[in-house]
């Protein structure tokens, strides 16, 4: 990973509503230039429109987005235009995304003619050489997407996505719809290509361990907030907040006799509506902590910011710091990542 100072990415104070339901609410997040940055969370916590008020497609309700030093919301649509040529996104399911009207070939050619780029003989040369990359033979630009398996049109759906030979790629559950042997396939080409072509990349997906094989630091979500920032190795060596270790405990390990030792956070209590999101802290209902600590008011009253614990790790819990925050969880039985 290449680290600067200055992110690519950098996003402040994003709020994206739709009516009454604030998806993200007053989220802040950066990506350095060169990183993966991993984003976590349960299906509706904000990754997904997070992912796309990045790229303007879901405007955003308030708040600053940075890519490169250059704000996007507030920038106008001809801007925009320019800037979507240097950043990309590979969707969750490629065949909604590829049009199935149109062979491969004519599919991976179309960037490039949006923004003129390139004549029909060198277009076509571009193609070939994006679906090489992906381990695609060339040969099959004159196939339709249907004719192709899930894995596979993934990978032509990745090569679109680096036509423009993009500085920055949002990746939005890219292999929750594949089956777990092809998983890994895609996975792994996405490492070796962030490397060979000097990729950012915004990881979303619900799977940790998937993020834990691809990213340099994780993001963890819950009802639009980031409520845990840390190094990959610090995150899933020592989670610190409560919602973080429940989600740790629930991935399976592969060892056996491992597994049936390990001891599991359940999480218990109600999810909030994301249209009648509580004061205080949103996840107050289902913590362990909440009533544990006999100082259940701050959490009802007091909304916790995200604030560092250790190096490279920070969290939003009020208690998450504490001596007797650690008891507790020892307590009710705390889960080793």
């Amino acid at each position: 990973m290449t680290d600067t100072s200055e992110p690519i990415l950098d996003i402040r104070n994003l709020t994206v509503r739709f009516g009454k339901v604030a998806a993200v609410n007053d989220m802040s997040l950066t990506l350095r230039r060169g990183e993966t940055l991993g984003l976590v969370g349960e299906s509706g916590s904000g990754k997904s429109t997070t992912s796309r008020a990045v790229l303007q497609i879901n405007r955003p309700t308030s708040g600053e987005v940075w890519f490169d030093g250059e704000e996007l919301v507030s920038a106008s649509r001809t801007r925009l235009k320019a800037l979507r040529q240097r950043m990309q996104m590979v969707f969750q399911d490629p065949r909604s995304s590829l049009d199935p009207r149109m062979t491969v070939e004519a599919l991976l050619a179309e960037p490039l003619v949006i923004f003129g780029i390139g004549n029909r003989t060198l277009r076509r040369a571009k193609v070939a050489e994006m679906l090489r990359l992906v381990g695609l033979d060339p040969a099959v630009g004159s196939r339709y997407p249907h004719e192709f398996s899930g894995g596979q049109a993934q990978r032509i759906a990745i090569a679109r996505a680096l036509i423009l030979e993009p500085e920055l790629i949002i990746a939005d559950e890219p292999v929750s719809a594949l089956d777990v042997s092809i998983q890994a396939q895609i996975i792994n080409l996405l490492v070796k290509l962030r490397t060979q072509l000097n990729l950012s990349m915004l990881f979303i997906a619900h799977d940790l361990a998937v993020v834990r094989h691809i990213s340099d630091r994780v993001a963890v979500m819950y009802m639009g907030r980031v409520v845990e920032l840390a190094d990959r190795d610090r995150l899933y060596g020592a989670p610190a907040h409560p919602y973080t270790r429940a989600l740790l405990s629930a991935v399976p390990v592969p060892d056996p006799a491992v597994e049936v030792h390990r001891k599991r956070e359940i999480l218990t209590g109600e999810l909030p509506s994301p249209g009648r999101l509580p004061y205080g802290c949103a996840f107050r209902s289902r913590c362990p902590l909440h009533a544990a600590l006999g100082r259940p008011e701050v959490c009802a009253n007091v909304l916790p910011p995200l604030v560092p614990l250790a190096p490279n790790q920070s969290a939003a819990c009020h208690f998450v710091s504490d001596a007797s925050a650690a008891a507790a969880r020892d307590q009710r039985g705390g889960v080793s990542a």
